[in-house]
């Protein structure tokens, strides 16, 4: 190992060793592909960048300097197919291989990456090859999100290149086929670090999905993602479980992970199923791990005794509740604690447990040191502890997303006095941990109080009949709204009047009793966007439709 990224940070550490200052410097025409992917490639190409595998028993292990030679050959080739500097390109390619070539030769060339889901439908993609001007697609041929874009140059106009990776359809060129005929050899294109990099859509839980961009220092921010949080090893394997199209695989499974010349695990599976990954995490020696709370949970109910994860060595997560006995169960069975930690598609990791913390269960951790953090009441003003306000970050840092690419209504919207307004709510207490509460506009204000969704999702899904489970505000014209709990019931579990007791009455034990839901509903499934997000604003449209009323106490 090179330490190379020191090239990009100065950091700091207190007496207990935990880091407490971080800043990021860069050349000005810093760019990931040569600075970071041909260097490790030429200086140590034996190195593993990536160690693959599907569920068809294929596996390939790639290291930086197959990545190289593969990346200037998949340049060569789009720019053999006229795709230049600047111009944005969709790519649905799963979890192939090929995601890593396309990514780097993207970034070498100077165009702007779309990153988007397999799951698309026709109107997903038409939508987002319009609003982007994507003048090329390239696909994965697994799964039917080449049905999604077939024919979309009827309609994109912008579109004139569609590619296919991994096999051949009528109307679409071979990628394959055409990385392999082209020459590893490319000479360095010139870029700046603020060109444009990567858009991302948003998964835009109401209204239609934005375009986040980001620029060329969007991959050092992730330096304190893989460093400081995912804790990644030089030569272990680091494994973030998440499709490519998803801004999730930026922070696990390419930029920080290389940047500290670690090697990052991709599975390329068509279903999420828990022995089958355990199983993966198993044989293939994992020894950092990052997944939602839910697969955690999936991963203890199926039996963490029936496989050796003894080559973890650090797990986190982010996005959902983790309640205590998750934490504690994943503990008993590794020894390992589960870091928490929050970002955004419009920033990297915002707040965490670092490395070297002592994690409180519950809590997202402290502010990252890369960034100037605060939580602001609706004045503005920087809270107390104990007061609930706006997650803010400053921005100008690496990593910050310089808006939403061609709204500049919606940019101004959150991007104003310096800083980047998340829409996400939290408080800290006295140490300086922060503790999520909600979104801005999920937050339900009962009788004067007012009570975050998280918390009481985290506490109902403790109740052994619960699987997944919603809290929003339907209104009431005494208290101005009542806590309302949607509910997925587990199999074997069925509806009744006494199983809202019985829920209700657990959560009156669990958190303060006037949080509990006095209405539930239980249901077959939640809204829930593509990437997983549960849609709030269509259950309370649902709860407004309605005649009848849920059940109430």
């Amino acid at each position: 190992m090179r330490n190379i990224n020191l090239r990009y940070v100065d950091e700091e550490y207190d007496q207990n060793g935990i880091l407490s200052k971080m800043r990021i410097h860069y050349p000005d025409n810093f760019n990931f592909g040569y600075d970071i992917v041909d260097d490790i490639g030429k200086n140590d190409p034996n190195r593993r960048a990536l160690v693959w595998c599907s569920e068809k028993g294929e596996g390939r292990t790639f290291t930086f300097g197959d990545m190289m030679r593969y990346s200037n050959k998949t340049a060569n080739y789009l720019i053999s197919l006229g795709i230049k500097k600047g111009d944005p390109v969709i790519v649905a390619l799963k979890e192939d291989y090929q995601y890593w070539f396309v990514t780097v030769a993207l970034h070498k060339i100077g165009a702007v990456m779309i990153p988007v889901t397999s799951m698309l439908t026709q109107h997903d993609a038409e939508y987002r090859a319009k609003l982007s001007s994507a003048v090329a697609v390239i696909c994965t041929s697994y799964g039917k999100v080449t049905d999604a874009f077939e024919g979309i140059e009827k309609k994109c106009p912008d579109v004139r290149v569609k590619a296919m990776a991994g096999g051949k359809r009528q109307g679409w060129l071979d990628l394959d086929a055409g990385v392999e005929s082209s020459s590893d050899k490319l000479k360095r294109i010139p870029t700046k670090a603020t060109d444009h990099l990567l858009i991302y859509f948003s998964s835009g839980t109401t209204g239609y999905p934005k375009m986040v961009l980001h620029d060329h220092t969007y991959p050092l921010g992730h330096i304190m993602t893989a460093k400081h949080w995912h804790n990644v090893i030089p030569d272990g394997v680091h494994y973030t479980i998440a499709e490519t199209g998803w801004v999730k695989a930026s922070w696990g499974k390419i930029y920080g992970q290389w940047i500290m010349e670690a090697a990052a695990f991709a599975y390329d599976y068509p279903k999420f199923i828990a022995s089958d990954m355990l199983s993966k995490i198993s044989e293939f020696g994992i020894t950092s791990l990052c997944c939602p709370p839910t697969m955690y949970r999936f991963f203890i109910q199926e039996g963490l005794e029936k496989y050796d994860l003894s080559a973890i060595k650090h797990a986190s997560t982010a996005g959902e509740a983790l309640n205590p006995d998750l934490i504690e169960n994943w503990y008993k069975a590794t020894g390992v604690m589960i870091a928490e930690g929050f970002g955004q598609t419009e920033a990297t990791l915002v707040v965490c447990n670092t490395t070297k913390m002592t994690p409180r269960p519950g809590s997202m951790g402290k502010p990252s040191p890369l960034y100037d953090v605060d939580l602001l009441d609706p004045e503005g003003k920087s809270c107390a502890p104990g007061e609930t306000g706006e997650i803010a970050v400053r921005v100008g840092v690496p990593g910050i997303y310089l808006g939403y690419y061609r709204d500049e209504k919606k940019t101004n919207a959150t991007i104003y006095n310096g800083y980047h307004h998340t829409g996400d709510l939290a408080w800290k207490d006295e140490d300086g941990h922060y503790w999520y509460v909600g979104r801005n506009d999920d937050i339900i204000k009962s009788s004067g109080y007012r009570i975050g969704p998280f918390e009481i999702e985290s506490v109902i899904v403790l109740h052994p009949a619960v699987k997944e489970c919603a809290v929003t505000g339907v209104p009431d014209e005494i208290r101005g709204q009542l806590v309302k709990a949607t509910i997925v019931l587990k199999d074997g579990y069925a509806k009744s009047d006494a199983l809202v007791k019985e829920i209700q009455d657990f959560v009156k034990k669990e958190t303060a009793p006037y949080k509990y839901p006095r209405a539930v509903e239980f249901v077959d499934e939640l809204p829930k966007t593509i990437s997983g997000k549960i849609k709030r604003a269509e259950i309370r449209k649902w709860s407004a439709e309605r005649q009848s009323e849920p059940s109430k106490e």
